[in-house]
């Protein structure tokens, strides 16, 4: 989870389907913005180039009960099916940090240790936001209670754990080629935040940049 910057106007859509009595939330005009602004990225887990993107709702909608939050641009993000239905619990309905309001990596330590993620609050104690958000991530990556979540998790963790290895690859390049242009424009690209994964691969460069101060300026 990175910090995403919605753009504006909001797509123009919303006001006149929200004017309907079954109006949609996904005329083209809205999957587009959103695809662009969340560079098809899955804004909870990181996944990239979604092959089954999901328009979703920081604050759930409950079937139109909340007419407001169904059209509301502010509360339609980009997402993928698996972390959308893990999302579905009523533990989350109140919301969880809103990421293009505030930098997740500000609030968080996203690690990757062995076959496992870690997630760290930077304050003692992470407002209920951030901590429902660290519970939503860590499910998406654990959460194995059907067939097809062993699965999607697991694709998950690997997909990760690849990206990781690339960037460790990289890393272990730039340490015998520190002034190779080459290897910086790669790791520029592997640590943007369109990146995927871009939140793990950011922490681990933050926290060893005396190894690598040639990286500080990808990472602000």
């Amino acid at each position: 989870m990175v910090k995403i910057e919605r753009s504006f106007p909001a797509p123009s859509s919303l006001a006149k389907e929200a004017a309907k009595k079954n109006g949609s939330y996904e005329k083209p005009d809205v999957v587009e913005q959103l695809k662009e602004d969340f560079h098809n990225k899955c804004y909870i887990c990181g996944l990239k180039n979604l092959q089954d993107p999901q328009v979703e709702h920081l604050l759930p909608h409950k079937n139109g009960k909340y007419h407001e939050r169904k059209f509301d641009w502010n509360n339609l993000f980009w997402s993928c099916g698996h972390c959308n239905g893990v999302k579905n619990q009523r533990k989350y309905d109140f919301g969880i940090l809103d990421c293009c309001k505030i930098d997740p990596e500000q609030e968080i330590i996203f690690r990757l240790k062995q076959n496992d993620i870690e997630l760290l609050s930077r304050a003692d104690i992470p407002d209920a936001e951030t901590a429902r958000a660290m519970e939503l991530i860590m499910e998406v990556f654990n959460l194995k209670n059907t067939g097809l979540r062993v699965y999607k998790s697991d694709m998950r963790l690997k997909e990760l754990q690849k990206e990781m290895n690339l960037l460790f690859d990289n890393l272990e390049k730039l340490k015998e080629a520190p002034a190779s242009g080459i290897l910086l424009q790669k790791l520029r690209v592997l640590l943007k935040r369109e990146s995927a994964f871009a939140a793990f691969k950011r922490c681990y460069v933050k926290e060893h940049l005396s190894d690598y101060p040639e990286l500080t300026a990808f990472i602000q």
